[in-house]
């Protein structure tokens, strides 16, 4: 099936502010997406990006509101600082992507899942504890969370290069087949348009 690249990270705000609307737009228009996690930080140093916490106060106070109103907008409760950020995104990541080779579940959900225990529910998604949970409930095996370590250590790093080599260098980004590019979950609403053969 055709479908989407879609790059992300279970530590940002805007993944977690996209919710499900990437796979309800994939499943309207009969795509599959593929996930793949990266590491922001790495994407940020490799594509000439700051992380965060390292900006200028100018934009960390307007990040701060883009939240808020985010938030509001797609009402998802969230917390604009929370205990556990930035957590180590490499466990979670490792768990998706063995859960996307495994099958079985909503991998949309799994996503989802982790981005809220950060933003929402004030969990770190470095924890065992929190990826067997949002394993558990997306519908995959916890177990997957040790099981599927090695194949993450080998997919994680490639996942960067691909990323880099698209020309992504945020998150979240969604690549069509044909090439066209959406950063961010504000373009979700263009890359829909997009695929409708109105963009």
């Amino acid at each position: 099936m055709a479908g989407l690249d879609y790059y992300f990270t279970t530590i940002s705000p805007f993944v977690y502010l996209a919710g499900q609307r990437l796979e309800e737009i994939a499943a309207r228009h009969g795509l599959g997406v593929t996930y793949k996690p990266v590491d922001p930080m790495a994407l940020f140093a490799r594509t000439g990006g700051t992380p965060p916490a390292e900006r200028h106060p100018n934009r960390q106070a307007l990040r701060l509101q883009e939240l808020r109103r985010q938030s509001r907008k797609r009402g998802l409760e969230l917390n604009e600082r929370p205990a556990f950020f930035p957590a180590n995104p490499a466990p979670s990541a490792y768990a998706i992507i063995a859960a996307q080779e495994a099958g079985g579940g909503d991998l949309g959900a799994l996503v989802h899942a982790l981005a809220r225990a950060c933003w929402a529910e004030e969990k770190d998604v470095s924890e065992d504890e929190v990826i067997k949970a949002a394993l558990s409930e997306a519908g995959f095996d916890p177990a997957l969370a040790d099981s599927g370590l090695l194949l993450g250590a080998e997919t994680y790093p490639r996942n960067l290069e691909e990323a880099v080599g698209a020309g992504v260098f945020g998150v979240p980004f969604y690549i069509t087949q044909g090439g066209e590019r959406f950063w961010g979950q504000d373009r979700l609403e263009d890359l829909d348009a997009h695929l409708s053969g109105e963009l």
